[in-house]
């Protein structure tokens, strides 16, 4: 996505050049037509595939610095940011945990120790010995058995915990690193710092040398070829001054880049004396006692915590330095290519190359009378307060040689007087230049501003954004710098406002009604004079409580009854003689042929 947003606006900054070079005959006061759209497209396509063009290189170094280079507060509080949000998870499952069982409390405590390691940066939480080192760190401040009280806490309690633990428990672990009994997993950041900064300060400050000595060289065949312009003609004036405005906005960079490196550079120098001093107070603290008191020692544990994560802050700076000074080294391949060694001696034979010192001392004690101007104000070293920190515009180059000498760029000495015109502040590089530019600032201005136009990138390199405040620098946007930022006049927008923000704070003590007030007062002014007596009896001193233990009835049963059965026998009758016979009287025989009970 950054790759992405650079090349689009890279993009946008060539067509803005295309547009403000009055040699194109764009007119920006009113709406480009068809025909102007495609003249547009085709001068910047043919302008980006020039593979041979100065201006061009230099337009992509000031949108590759702009969108990458940002100063130290802003990068440290990206950074801080984005190690906030990386660690959200895991103090999300800290302060939501509602552990209840013992493995549960044991869990979270483990990743209290993981997050503990992950905030500090002192090793890693995959190491057993890191871990153990940590682990016990933390058991002498915060013992497992407060998880409890931790876990009653509200969240914002509980992250504010989480924070002071890890910056105790890296100050605890930091002093036994100091007296050998610790120290698992943790670099030394001073010694490295101090190894580091030198290491990038050379490679730096050679760089910017030999940018320095290219933007001297074509000064000088620039200063020549005005003057005997039919010297070397095949030699092109405008890739010179091209060639040139790319190595001074190179020079101008690196200096920044400098500037923060010798800042990094003081503050590890200045944190180095504070770390050895807490140390210092520290070991006095302690001595040999087996137990401090946790107001004396807690302070000195938070102040090296603080110390510590400054150290990182500036190998993070450092790094961030370095990757952005070798990126723009890829802006400057074209010199080789035009002005190969052989061309620039050849050109340069018989000129006498001068450095901007040597410029600057050549008009050293030359001053503007000030009698000689009745409406200009002019300030000098020896009068004005704060001299050395005016604004000077144009990067404090020659501002009539700019103007007068299309382009060229000579160093201002601001001993021989600054104009001070519309609460802005102008440097010269000779008297005369001075007094021709103070008859009339506002035409030389315009001409400067007008060769901004045809060269797009003197815009940035001699900060000309309040003329052209459409050409704002990205890192101003990025900022919020209202000056140079049209207002918006329309926009839609929402907030959500909590319903309560702090915890409720009721005094369930307050009371409203005087009168109960007076009644309270009054029983306990009461209660003053009363006293409280107790007595004990001969029979009753020795009671005690005492408790006794019963068996419950078991269940069971009994059986009472059997049940059983028997079987009678059959009763078998049969009679005979019921249907008569060859008699006239009826017979009849009965036969019981029932058995016996016994035999059944």
């Amino acid at each position: 996505m950054a790759l992405v947003t650079g090349v689009l606006y890279s993009l946008s900054e060539e067509v803005k050049a295309v547009v403000l070079d009055p040699r194109n005959e764009f007119n920006v006061d009113r709406t480009l037509t068809k025909n102007d759209v495609q003249k547009l497209i085709k001068l910047c396509v043919s302008r980006l595939l020039d593979a041979v063009n100065p201006s061009l290189d230099t337009i992509k170094m000031q949108v590759y610095f702009d969108m990458n280079y940002t100063n130290r507060v802003e990068l440290l509080n990206e950074q801080h940011r984005v190690l906030e949000a990386r660690l959200a998870p895991v103090s999300r499952e800290i302060t939501d945990n509602r552990a209840r069982t013992r493995e549960e409390l044991e869990s979270i405590y483990r990743k209290i120790v993981s997050y503990v390691l992950l905030r500090s940066g002192l090793g890693s939480p995959t190491d057993i010995k890191v871990v153990r080192e940590a682990t016990a760190a933390l058991q002498s401040v915060f013992p497992q058995t407060e998880l409890g009280v931790f876990l009653s806490l509200s969240k914002k309690d509980k992250e504010r915990q989480l924070k002071e633990l890890t910056m105790i428990v890296t100050g605890i672990r930091l002093f036994n690193k100091d007296c050998g009994k610790g120290g698992e997993g943790i670099d030394d950041l001073p010694a490295i710092l101090n190894e580091a900064i030198p290491a990038a300060t050379q490679p730096i400050d050679a760089e910017l040398r030999a940018s320095q000595d290219l933007a001297y060289r074509y000064t000088a065949v620039l200063e020549m070829m005005r003057e005997s312009p039919h010297r070397n003609i095949e030699a092109r004036l405008s890739m010179l001054k091209e060639a040139l405005f790319n190595v001074r906005q190179h020079e101008a960079f690196l200096c920044i880049i400098l500037s923060d490196v010798i800042t990094c550079a003081q503050e590890v120098e200045m944190m180095d004396k504070q770390f050895a001093a807490q140390i210092e107070q520290l070991k006095n603290t302690v001595q040999a006692k087996s137990a401090v008191p946790t107001s004396q020692v807690f302070p000195i544990f938070l102040a090296l915590a603080n110390l510590w994560t400054s150290f990182q802050d500036e190998i993070l700076l450092l790094s961030f330095l370095t990757n952005l000074t070798g990126s723009l080294q890829q802006f400057l391949g074209i010199h080789a290519q035009l002005f190969p060694d052989d061309v620039m001696e050849s050109l340069l034979e018989g000129v006498t190359v001068k450095s901007d010192e040597q410029r600057i001392k050549e008009t050293m004690g030359i001053k503007v009378n000030v009698s000689d101007f009745k409406e200009q104000e002019w300030l000098f070293p020896e009068t004005t307060a704060n001299f050395d920190q005016l604004l000077i515009q144009y990067r404090g180059f020659c501002a009539h040689t700019l103007a007068e000498k299309d382009g060229l760029l000579l160093p201002g000495n601001p001993a021989i007087g600054i104009l001070k015109h519309k609460e802005k502040y102008y440097t010269f590089s000779s008297k005369e230049s001075a007094y021709v530019f103070a008859q009339n600032p506002d035409m030389f201005i315009q001409l400067i501003g007008e060769k901004a136009k045809e060269c797009a990138e003197l815009i940035q390199l001699l900060e000309l954004h309040h003329q052209f405040e459409s050409l704002a620098p990205h890192s101003q946007v990025r900022s919020g710098d209202k000056r140079s930022v049209k207002p918006i006049t329309k926009c839609d927008s929402s907030t959500q406002t909590d319903t309560h923000i702090l915890p409720p704070t009721i005094v369930k003590s307050y009371e409203w009604n005087e009168w109960e007030l007076r009644r309270k007062a009054i029983k306990l002014a009461n209660l003053r004079r009363k006293l409280t007596h107790s007595v004990q009896t001969n029979l009753s001193h020795m009671r005690r409580d005492d408790s006794t233990q019963v068996y419950l009835l078991k269940d069971f049963g009994t059986q009472t009854k059997l049940d059983n059965s028997s079987n009678v026998p059959k009763p078998q009758i049969f009679l005979a003689g019921l249907r008569g016979g060859s008699t006239s009287t009826t017979c009849m025989v009965k036969v019981n042929l029932t058995r016996a009970v016994d035999e059944t």
